[in-house]
């Protein structure tokens, strides 16, 4: 036989050479990572342990026969004493809640609050000891393009981790019982089944939103409830056991005033709601509003958007008479409309 080609002495030889020696290696791990790395790892150090994994039981009658359904999700604990947030549709309905925790633990958890309207939830859990938990941020002060990082179970593979970025504020998105969740964040982190109600994290480890829904045969399109609405509606729940909001049955969409009308009609915003569609008999109709009007302020409250709209009407005002502001043709009026509370 002839003797084997050099090439294949000198892979020889440089595998062997590059084979380290158990004690090679001088270097910290850490140094090995780059930034961006370091950033993920130390911000989901601070939240993971109190990322959950819900599992939902549901009896349903089946032509007569008695079923049971099952459903999982995610959460995530947001006070030591074990309060959680999910979203409504993972929990909805249900008969039985089992939570799984990070280390292993389950317990049952109780129903604190549930809301449709913006796919929040509140459950809580009971534990003899303090429990991990995670910190909430503020959405308000968010940019496209920052990081967003999102911890939860998709398809029962638990402490999943998915990172992107933000792509995009203020996005509108109909939740299951079909109102609008207005001031919605854009992200591309990969969100599957079984993420719903787990945390959309910053680089500092805070929440910035609660993982919703995605867009069937999309790609790199996943939306999260934003925690500053999460706040309010925690706020509602832990006062009345469920959002109370207030209702005059108008709906718009958000539109640009010019600079010009401002100054003429001194106004706060730069902004409106331009009614749509006014529901026959509601608040509105009988307050005199029309299609086409620009809503401009409630009580002499700027309002420059559907959110702050809705923001505005809140459990406050429900049966109490309001001085709704809006633009038509050449006029500003001032109209009053007696919200009532808003059911379903």
């Amino acid at each position: 036989m002839g003797s084997r080609p050099q090439f294949i002495d000198d892979l020889a030889r440089g595998a062997q050479d590059a084979t380290p020696s158990p004690n090679a290696l001088t270097l910290d791990d850490t140094a090995l990572l780059d930034a961006y790395s370091r950033t993920v790892i130390g911000a989901l150090e601070r939240v993971q342990q109190a990322v959950v994994f819900i599992l939902v039981e549901r009896d349903i009658d089946h032509n007569g026969a008695r079923r049971v359904a099952g459903g999982t999700g995610s959460g995530f604990i947001f006070t030591p004493d074990g309060y959680l947030l999910t979203n409504s549709h993972v929990v909805h309905g249900a008969t039985r809640i089992t939570v799984t925790l990070a280390d292993g633990g389950r317990f049952h958890a109780d129903l604190v609050g549930d809301d449709p309207g913006s796919d929040l939830a509140v459950l809580r859990i009971g534990s003899p000891e303090p429990l991990p938990h995670v910190e909430l941020g503020d959405s308000g002060s968010l940019r496209v393009g920052q990081i967003a990082i999102a911890v939860g179970n998709p398809l029962g593979l638990a402490q999943t981790v998915t990172t992107g970025v933000i792509s995009a504020l203020g996005r509108s998105l109909r939740s299951t019982s079909g109102r609008m969740i207005y001031d919605v964040i854009q992200t591309d982190a990969a969100l599957n089944p079984g993420n719903s109600g787990g945390p959309l994290i910053n680089s500092a480890g805070q929440v910035i939103g609660v993982n919703t829904a995605i867009i069937s045969g999309a790609q790199a399109i996943s939306f999260a409830t934003a925690i500053d609405t999460a706040k309010w509606a925690i706020m509602q729940i832990f006062a009345h056991g469920r959002v109370r909001r207030a209702y005059i049955g108008v709906a718009g969409t958000t539109t640009p005033i010019s600079r010009r009308v401002q100054r003429f009609f001194a106004l706060t915003v730069t902004s409106g709601v331009h009614v749509m569609e006014i529901v026959k008999g509601s608040p509105a109709a009988l307050g005199g509003l029309q299609v086409g009007d620009r809503i401009v302020a409630v009580d002499d409250f700027g309002v420059d958007s559907v959110d702050g709209l809705q923001r505005t009407l809140d459990a406050s005002r429900i049966d109490k008479a309001v001085k709704v502001s809006v633009l038509r043709n050449t006029q500003k009026l001032e109209l009053d409309v007696t919200p009532v509370e808003q059911h379903g």
